[in-house]
């Protein structure tokens, strides 16, 4: 009985070893948030595998406007605008025979401009995005597939003169996969247009501008910033790096919000809710690697690395110079459309930006993304704003 109870013992000690030894193990590292400033925001919505970031993040921005200056909380419908800027897009494409990209990808811009010049309608008034086609969000992988060489045969085609019937043809497109835009509909019991709709929802749609901070434009000016999805070429203004960063601030402790604009390719930007403008050689002494051995760890090794590093990756200062060299070498590019509404800082104390994303409710904060201050500097390239959220001296050096 005795040598039975030792043996049971033993077996306990080393299942209890065992379990020890398979228990996460705690990162200390991981940043524990406390807010300094968070703007009211709207729910976060999945744009599933569809480019239509910048569809979401404005739609989402003008949500949150509408927020802050009537209280009422409105869904806005993205296949809305996304049928009427595809449209516009193609037409642009054809007009210049070609010259320019048809692609799903889009600005601030264009959802302004439907606003401004068709209105909008909710959510609701048009079918749920996916639902026409089966599936259950958004899936543009067979959509772009069937419009694209459309568009490209119209564009390209040696016709001496082309019909308006490519038009009719590519909305029927449009209306397969995305809905049609109503002409009228109901919402809590009165009836609309998409006009009257936008007309209705307290916002002065000439009361926003798109923000920049370039050298190779002067500063105090307007121009178009020179990426293939500005098709529009709206005019932005241009300000040094410390105003660009000066204007966000202003406007998240004022109550507003931003829809961002800028690169998320970065090392440093995590499928788990963070990005941090890492300071590469710094980071390789930290994780007992050199510069060679660095670059031969696989992506996902590099992610866990900065992952286990956390709070605690050391970041580089972003420059006007730095801005300015990767923009034109082309490291700098214009990847995602997200929604500033934020301040938080970490338990050490560094910034960050509360940041709304449209992948769903990903990443360790749902749907949000805590974005530092460094990496937002370096990594934005434009940001549309009401213009009432800048201070009233910048205000007045950029003729506002």
């Amino acid at each position: 009985m005795k040598k039975i109870l030792t043996f049971a013992l033993m077996a306990m000690v080393a299942m209890s070893a065992s379990a020890a030894k398979k228990a996460p193990v705690k990162n200390t590292n991981k940043p524990v948030f406390t807010v300094v400033k968070e703007n009211p925001i709207t729910s976060v919505k999945d744009q599933s595998r569809s480019g239509t970031c910048w569809d979401y993040s404005t739609l989402s921005f003008f949500e949150a406007e509408i927020l802050k200056a009537t209280g009422k909380t409105y869904d806005l419908c993205e296949s809305f605008v996304a049928n009427k800027t595809y449209m516009e897009r193609a037409i642009q494409v054809v007009r210049l025979h070609g010259d320019c990209q048809f692609a799903q990808g889009g600005s601030s811009e264009d959802v302004l401009a439907t606003l401004k010049n068709h209105g909008i309608c909710p959510e609701d008034a048009m079918p749920f995005p996916g639902s026409l086609y089966g599936d259950s969000l958004n899936n543009y992988n067979e959509f772009f597939a069937v419009m694209s060489p459309y568009v490209k045969a119209v564009a390209t085609n040696r016709a001496k003169k082309i019909s308006n019937q490519w038009k009719v043809g590519l909305q029927g497109i449009l209306d397969a996969y995305l809905g049609k835009c109503p002409e009228k509909f109901t919402y809590e019991g009165k009836e609309y247009t998409p006009k009257s709709f936008a007309a209705s929802l307290g916002l002065n749609f000439d009361d926003y501008v798109s923000v920049t901070s370039y050298t190779h434009h002067p500063f105090y000016t307007t121009f178009a910033v020179e990426v293939q999805d500005n098709w529009r070429n709206p005019q932005s203004y241009n300000v040094p790096m410390d105003e660009m960063m000066q204007i966000i601030d202003n406007a998240i402790e004022q109550g507003y919000t931003v829809s961002w604009g800028g690169d998320v390719s970065e090392a440093g930007f995590t499928r788990k809710g963070l990005a941090y403008l890492v300071d590469t050689k710094a980071t390789e002494s930290l994780a007992g690697s050199d510069m060679a051995r660095w670059l031969k760890l696989t992506p996902q090794k590099q992610t866990s690395i900065l992952d286990s590093l956390g709070c605690t990756v050391p970041e580089m200062v972003p420059t006007q110079e730095m801005r300015q060299e990767r923009f034109d070498n082309w490291e700098l590019t214009d990847d995602h459309g997200m929604l500033i509404y934020g301040i938080a800082k970490d338990q050490n104390g560094r910034e960050y930006y509360m940041v709304k994303n449209s992948w769903g409710e990903t990443g360790d904060y749902k749907g949000t993304w805590y974005m530092t201050k460094a990496f937002i500097a370096a990594c934005t390239m434009d940001f549309l704003i009401n213009k009432n959220a800048i201070p009233a001296d910048l205000r007045k050096k950029m003729g506002l």
